[in-house]
């Protein structure tokens, strides 16, 4: 599978929310409260985490913890599945090359002047 630089599951950001400054919560969770905040049943997320999609961040099996911010990798790959038809491999795989077009356009965008044009 392709390797994904990942952020330190710990880091707390700091996002400015009008006057005033709320912390986006970066400690790692336990399976249950990331397949909650996905939408998704407890045992598909552990398929997709046995297919690769997501690793551990931290703790050991069976009380595993995950970053939080993979709900939206999870919920991605779920609607690939659900929306496309495609197979829980295949989800997985176009889950991941997706996110590595996100990436490399965003790092294209801070290389390339704005432009006017519309595509």
């Amino acid at each position: 599978m392709m390797a994904v630089a990942r952020r330190s599951p710990l880091a707390v950001r700091r996002v400015s929310v009008g006057s005033r400054q709320s912390a986006v919560d970066r400690r790692p969770v336990e399976i249950e409260v990331l397949a909650r905040e996905a939408g998704l049943h407890p045992d598909l997320v552990l398929r997709f985490v046995r297919l690769g999609l997501l690793e551990p961040a931290g703790g050991r099996r069976p009380a595993a913890l995950f970053p939080r911010d993979a709900a939206a990798q999870l919920a991605r790959a779920a609607r690939l599945r659900r929306d496309l038809g495609l197979n829980y491999a295949g989800a997985v795989l176009a889950s991941e090359l997706l996110a590595r077009i996100d990436e490399l356009e965003e790092r294209l965008s801070r290389y390339e002047p704005p432009t006017n044009r519309s595509r």
